[in-house]
């Protein structure tokens, strides 16, 4: 939570000094569930968080823009900005409302472009140029993969070493691609490891990310993560984003 209120308040004063916490009655946040396709289309690969109805994503429109972020509390909100801004951001539904409304005004502000999950073919291409953007930026190291994506990982495993934590229980002790994977447990020690660590941009919105970042150089991948990043310097790959 820590975390989170800072990047609370540097967006607070981003909405200040872009004078965006004046006339209330426009400056409406409305959110809601989308249904799997809407969010992520037909992908080749069926194996999904999305598809397999463990996670949902949110999307906020605020004025012209919209910014998801994925939960596995999905609801659906309206409120003034104003509102959003004083959220207790309690659960990972109150953090995907603030988050993904975080990524629809800086969208709207024009300092992030992709705050939209890509679709249909291109989560696979995605995984596919990800092998190249490690290759490029790292070498060939040693990957902690926090947060199954089942694509990037069958993409990475035939290319580097990897181990691979996830919150799903259904997922843990099985193997995907022929990598295992761990229990969120097993995180510092996985991280501790590896050379590199490849994290979802859900880590903020099930307030674990602290747990992942200053040990050893991170990439948030996703759209969730877009206004995050922007605000407190993170790499982030999101090679199809919309």
């Amino acid at each position: 939570m820590q975390f989170l209120e800072g990047i609370r308040e540097k967006f607070r004063r981003l909405v200040e000094s872009r004078h965006l916490s004046g006339e209330e009655e426009i400056k409406v946040v409305s959110a809601r569930p989308l249904t799997p396709e809407e969010a992520i289309g037909r992908p080749e690969r069926r194996d999904f968080p999305l598809l397999k109805g463990k996670e949902t994503m949110i999307q906020a429109t605020f004025l012209d823009a919209c910014g998801q972020a994925y939960t596995d509390m999905p609801g659906n909100y309206r409120g003034t900005l104003k509102e959003v801004l004083t959220l207790p951001l309690r659960n990972n539904y109150e953090r995907a409302i603030f988050i993904a409304t975080l990524n629809a005004v800086m969208r709207q502000l024009k300092l992030v472009d992709r705050t939209i999950h890509c679709r249909d073919q291109e989560p696979g291409r995605c995984a596919t140029c990800l092998v190249e953007y490690v290759r490029e930026r790292f070498g060939n190291p040693r990957i902690a993969f926090i947060g199954l994506q089942p694509a990037m990982v069958a993409a990475l495993a035939a290319h580097f070493p990897i181990r691979v934590t996830d919150l799903d229980p259904d997922n843990v002790g099985r193997r995907k691609d022929g990598v295992l994977i761990e229990d969120a447990s097993r995180t510092p020690e996985i991280i501790e490891w590896s050379d590199l660590v490849l994290a979802t941009g859900t880590t903020a919105v099930n307030d674990t990310l602290s747990g992942v970042v200053g040990r050893k150089p991170v990439v948030f991948y996703g759209v969730t993560i877009s206004g995050i990043a922007r605000l407190a310097g993170y790499e982030q790959y999101c090679s199809f984003g919309h």
